[in-house]
């Protein structure tokens, strides 16, 4: 509509000057052709997605793909930073291509990728039968040139936070013809400080640990990608992706615990953890891609493989009561492989804008996780055969889907796809011979239907049957020692998660979107404790019971002061019925419902007083409850910043503010069956962050897919 009604303005000031013209011949001149450019909105809302749109944003200025990913609308991250949409789980793709990281680690890997390099960012909350998740896809797409000839830049940052922290980045792009080349490097030395409080209340005894401590981490992260991609004619093309992502990480904690009886103190430790590792990864993906632009048809073959290693070292050095030493050293080097084959092909159906679509993937696992314990005796390390083991998990998943799109009156848009994947696994315990094996299938029907009343209104409703399964290694049953005096292991009986989801969106004018959700699931695994030889254990654990979801978001998008200023507003509320899972589980104190809240906005304004200055910023609140953990407080976030531009020196320069007026956190207690563990944290995610990007050679970009076919109603770009 914005663009029409522009378009009408400049037609009728041609208009008017052609009559004045006309009126007086004398003063004849030509009039220069007219291009009027179009930009996107910073936010866009479809049916099965919201897409935010970065490339030319201030926002990018000084912040890793990460941080701009915390300032997603409709994203949360919680504080294990798992990343949530909508308050479903989330499955993260990188330029239409599933991430192998998962946690701690994806976000160590997305830190690596300087926010200048991102296009946009996708938050699907709807997939299709396409994408290998249960629940919601994030899909970060980044930036490519196809210009001819050679374009890069080059980027500083420093940030000041508790410790300072210094990061750079190479990017480079070369396209010729046919043939296209683009490199990227980056280097990050970040120093981090985590400050942590717990308390552990067990019913048994009534005892209770509080436990006080602070971690100091350096990270040295070196990562380099390289795509290369060559166009055989106008319909085939070649190329290969090959990622590097390594890090050298050191670390020293230090604990103290005080243990009560009937709030009587009965004993104390102090405990400090030196620890370092280090961490590689290499992924690789061959690509084969056919596209026939007059007939629509496309197909992808994708081959791989990555692979990835982690060696950790860690002494525990413990005192009780200023008196008894205890030593603990724990090394661990795992590796792990994966292999994958992927086809996918879609075509139209018909005359009347049918679309199908089908494929499959086979993926092959193979991970090798060894763990020595020593303990610290007669002055030396002893290795403790009792505790020593490695872990092995093999794992073999097929999969096949298809979708079909069809439109009825040009107003009714369906989509209906079915997923089916059948995995085959093994976790093993080598000594000991503790083996399990494991294979089931799983359909997953999901369904969106759009209808369109006119322009201004449309309502899209949504079904969606998934599975989310364990990750790997928490299946890992290793006891392992943590920095506060705590121990953790995996569980070799957890169980996948089933969710059926059902969805509706309204749309209003196109700037105003309400969605409305139902989710609902009779089992989970969440975190649970238990007591074992006076060891508090922290471990995942299925539970049972019926947990109902109910949801209300809202999100708008509006421009002013001449498109000169735009501002996101994202609200939302969830009631959370899981009195069913309580009883059967019995978490007492827990409540019967919980209710959720959370909201964010983002807001940008350009060309401030007309000298290439661009403003922006982004605040965000969010609950933190989930499963058995509740949250104490809300937890407020807030990002705002300048950048300078020089556009004839392609350079710009920015400043940068994180949550500079409240340093964000969590304050949570967990519920078992034998106590509550509450766990209180302050993150170093704030201050302030210094930048400087230096771009040369045309930096005219395109979004990196092929298929230029993706649709409101969620049926082509999937």
């Amino acid at each position: 509509m914005m663009k029409n009604f522009t378009a009408a303005v400049m037609f009728c000031g041609g208009f008017s000057f052609a009559q004045e013209a006309n009126a007086d011949s004398a003063k004849t001149e030509n009039i220069k052709e007219v291009v009027l450019i179009a930009r996107k909105p910073t936010i866009e809302s479809k049916a099965d997605r919201t897409v935010f749109n970065v490339a030319n944003s201030a926002i990018l200025t000084g912040n890793t793909t990460w941080d701009v990913l915390r300032m997603t609308p409709l994203v949360n991250i919680d504080n294990n930073d798992n990343v949530q949409a909508e308050g479903s789980n989330v499955t993260v793709y990188i330029n239409d291509r599933k991430s192998v990281f998962t946690g701690k680690e994806l976000k160590e890997y997305l830190k690596t990728i300087v926010a200048d390099n991102l296009l946009k960012i996708e938050v699907i909350t709807s997939p299709s039968a396409k994408y290998e998740t249960s629940g919601a896809v994030i899909n970060i797409v980044l930036k490519k040139n196809d210009n001819e000839g050679l374009k890069g830049s080059v980027s500083m940052n420093n940030s000041q936070s508790y410790k300072n922290s210094q990061s750079s980045s190479l990017n480079l792009n070369y396209h010729s013809k046919r043939f296209t080349q683009s490199l990227s490097g980056s280097f990050g030395n970040n120093n981090n400080v985590m400050k942590s409080y717990n308390e552990n209340l067990i019913y048994a005894d009534n005892s209770l640990t509080k436990i006080t401590s602070e971690n100091n981490s350096n990270w040295k992260s070196p990562s380099a990608s390289s795509s290369t991609e060559f166009e055989l004619d106008d319909k085939n093309n070649v190329g290969i992706v090959v990622e590097y992502y390594g890090s050298n990480n050191s670390a020293v904690s230090d604990a103290r615990g005080d243990y009560f009886l009937n709030d009587i103190l009965q004993k104390y430790y102090t405990k400090t953890v030196d620890s370092d590792g280090k961490n590689r990864f290499v992924g690789s993906n061959i690509f084969y891609k056919y596209y026939d632009k007059e007939k629509n048809r496309i197909l992808d073959l994708n081959a791989g493989i990555n692979y990835d290693s982690n060696h950790n070292n860690s002494i525990h050095s413990t005192v009780w009561d200023a008196s008894a030493f205890e030593g603990i050293r724990t090394m661990a080097d795992n590796k792990n492989r994966e292999y994958y084959l992927k086809v996918d092909y879609s075509q139209p159906i018909g005359k009347d804008g049918n679309q199908l679509e089908f494929g499959g993937k086979m993926n092959f696992r193979n991970n090798v996780m060894p763990f020595y314990y020593f303990n610290y005796q007669n002055n030396t390390w002893a290795l403790d055969g009792s505790r020593s083991n490695t872990f092995r998990y093999d794992e073999n998943l097929n999969s096949l889907y298809a979708n079909f799109s069809r439109t009825f009156f040009k107003k009714l848009e369906t989509r209906i796809g079915l997923r089916y994947e059948y995995i085959n696994f093994t976790v093993k315990q080598e000594v000991g011979t503790v083996e399990k094996r494991d294979s089931y299938g799983t359909l997953m029907p999901d369904l969106l239907v759009k209808y369109s009343f006119n322009d201004n209104y449309n309502l899209t409703a949504t079904y969606k049957h998934s599975l989310w399964r364990p990750w790997y290694t928490e299946f890992n049953p290793f006891l392992m020692p943590t920095e506060n005096g705590t121990y953790r292991r995996g569980n070799m009986d957890l169980q996948p998660n089933p969710n059926d989801r059902f969805g509706l969106k309204l749309g209003l004018y196109k700037k105003y979107f309400i969605s409305a959700n139902f989710s609902t699931t009779n089992q989970d695994y969440w975190t649970s404790y238990l007591i074992e030889d006076d060891k508090t254990i922290m471990m995942p654990t299925t539970y049972y019971g019926r947990i109902n979801n109910y949801s209300l978001y809202a999100n708008t998008n509006q421009n002013f002061l001449k498109n000169k200023l735009n501002i996101n507003l994202n609200l939302g509320v969830s009631y959370v019925d899981n009195s069913d899972f309580k009883q059967r589980n019995n978490f007492v104190g827990m409540k019967d419902n919980i209710i959720n809240f959370s909201g964010s906005t983002n807001f940008s304004y350009t060309n401030l007083f007309n000298k290439n200055i661009n403003l922006n910023g982004w605040f965000g609140l969010h609950s933190q409850n989930w499963g058995n953990s509740v949250g104490n407080k809300m937890n407020f976030f807030h990002s705002f910043g300048a950048t300078k531009l020089f556009p004839e020196r392609q350079m710009e320069t920015g400043i940068r503010f994180n949550n500079i007026f409240q340093r964000p956190g969590n304050d949570y207690i967990t519920y078992s069956p034998i106590g509550t563990f509450r766990n209180v944290n302050q993150w170093d995610w704030y201050g302030v962050n210094l930048s400087f990007v230096k771009r040369f050679g045309n930096q005219k970009v395109k979004e990196s897919t092929k298929r230029n076919v993706e649709k409101e109603s969620g049926g082509g770009k999937n």
